[in-house]
């Protein structure tokens, strides 16, 4: 391992640590979004063996966002693949660590991408960029799945390029073995797509043309290797319409629609809540909007985190470095991807096109290279000899110390800070029924009346699918529903519960 493997082995122990520290001190391993807060009740049914659950008396009463209750069945409208993963972390109970575990596989893989595509540097600097993107860290400390899915991308793209390029890598493997990286890329595939469905589509797409060009040009062995990834990633894909039948008792029905009938790709009348459906004006608004948010928060250079990519575009074009050009074209294969779905992403970042960050990472870093006088070859960095060249890499790694500085001690904080007890969801909100008082009025049942939805979401934490924990919480739906659900479960005492009175529960006799 060279010095520079070990640096990057530090930068990606460096992602776990940040990304934990984001996940507790940030979000305090809660769940705020309600995609969040529907992943970590499909993780826990998982956990348990279950896809679904009997719906609970009076469902509505019980609402967990994005949880659908249907045919008196009970599932999370997400497909399965990040909440398997999740229920991982629920079975050792380490939820929070998921992420930030993953995270750091992202920033070895990115480095990992770059050292595999240009050189050693342009890997390194590609990881710096990643952990310290605040782009990345929101993400990477929150339960939302786009950092399993990056993680998926990256192995996606390294078992691609392994199995087609193996002489780059300097790959000396047996014949047979010169299967696995092809094996591990179709998997990866198959689970983005179980994981993030048009993601994966959006991911695949310039490969796709690669794989169309070795197959056209190729000779019976290559076409044979194709088509077994193709039948692997099929096979796996096939697995998102057995999921939608076991849970919906059809192959065929999105569990999106069972939630909102109008949450479906595309354009028209009956895509998204616009009057006449989802339209490309409305496309260009989100997109437009999803991407003047990352200009930012890519990489907490403010309005210049874009600046060093049409250098490393050019470099590129000028090198004829085509296998690189197919991943640079993976992030904008996502922008046009989601111009077909009805609403955009801010609060996290443009996350709908997180899966793409090493598009951009990797080009920047390009970027810097060429800008600095490397080349841009695997393992092969031209020296300054005058100086000139000693002065243009001076100035170009000055300018990226700054933005990189800019970013750490302003930028960043201030962000991270932003997202503190987001949509008022903390732990604060927890402790009233924590305490020993209330722990001696259990088994019990909570009627919360909020004012926003949000002061009942975060009682969530507490409660788990299976109406077991010690407390659990209904939404106020009026007196008769609440007497209703109250009398449902006669084993445990009914308490109304008033959020501006946090310390104070009102017996309920239904």
């Amino acid at each position: 391992m060279s010095r520079i493997d070990r640096i990057a082995v530090f930068l990606s122990l460096l992602a776990v640590l940040a990304g934990y520290f984001v996940a507790t001190r940030i979000f305090e391993q809660m769940a705020h979004l309600e995609d969040e807060m529907a992943y970590v009740w499909q993780a826990q049914a998982i956990a348990k063996g279950h896809l679904t659950l009997p719906s609970p008396p009076y469902p509505k009463s019980f609402l967990t966002p994005f949880v659908v209750d249907y045919n008196g069945q009970r599932f999370g409208k997400y497909p399965p693949g990040w909440p398997a993963m999740l229920a991982l972390g629920v079975i050792f109970n380490a939820r929070a660590l998921v992420n930030p575990l993953l995270a750091g596989l992202c920033v070895w893989l990115t480095y990992r991408l770059g050292k595999r595509l240009f050189s050693p540097v342009v890997g390194l600097l590609a990881a710096v960029f990643t952990l310290t993107s605040p782009f990345f860290l929101i993400n990477s400390g929150s339960l939302l799945s786009h950092p399993f899915g990056l993680f998926l991308c990256l192995v996606f793209v390294l078992g691609w390029l392994d199995s087609w390029y193996p002489e780059d890598s300097g790959s000396t493997l047996p014949s047979w073995r010169g299967w696995l990286p092809l094996a591990a890329s179709a998997i990866a595939l198959g689970l983005l797509i179980l994981t993030r469905p048009l993601t994966a589509m959006g991911v695949s797409f310039p490969i796709i043309f690669h794989g169309s060009y070795i197959f056209i040009r190729g000779d019976r062995k290559t076409r044979w290797r194709l088509s077994i990834f193709c039948l692997v990633v099929l096979t796996l894909a096939g697995l998102l319409f057995v999921w939608q039948a076991a849970v919906t008792g059809d192959p065929l029905l999105n569990p999106y629609t069972l939630w909102w009938e109008y949450d479906k790709v595309g354009f028209g009348e009956g895509f998204g809540r616009a009057e006449g459906g989802h339209s490309l004006r409305q496309a260009r608004i989100n997109t437009k909007f999803s991407l003047k948010v990352g200009y930012s928060d890519l990489f907490g250079w403010f309005r210049a985190s874009w600046i060093f990519l049409p250098f490393g575009m050019l470099a590129l074009l000028f090198k004829r470095h085509w296998k690189a050009l197919m991943v640079a074209f993976i992030f904008p294969s996502l922008v046009l991807m989601y111009v077909f779905y009805w609403i955009g992403s801010n609060l996290y970042g443009p996350r709908y096109y997180f899966e793409g960050l090493p598009s951009l990472t990797i080009l920047s870093a390009a970027g810097i290279a060429w800008l600095a006088g490397w080349q841009l070859q695997c393992g092969d960095d031209r020296k300054p000899n005058n100086t000139w060249s000693r002065l243009r890499l001076f100035t170009t790694l000055s300018v990226v110390a700054f933005l990189v500085s800019a970013n750490v001690f302003f930028y960043l904080p201030q962000r991270l800070t932003s997202m503190c007890g987001l949509y008022g969801v903390n732990r604060e909100r927890l402790k009233p029924f924590l305490t020993e008082q209330v722990q001696q009025l259990t088994p019990a049942l909570v009627i919360v009346y909020p004012d926003k939805w949000t002061e009942y979401g975060a009682l969530l934490e507490l409660q788990d699918p299976f109406l077991d924990s010690p407390v659990i919480f209904v939404m106020n739906r009026g007196e008769k529903e609440n007497a209703a659900v109250a009398r449902a479960f006669p084993e445990r005492k009914a308490y109304l519960y008033f959020p501006k009175q946090p310390y104070k529960l009102v017996e309920f006799e239904p």
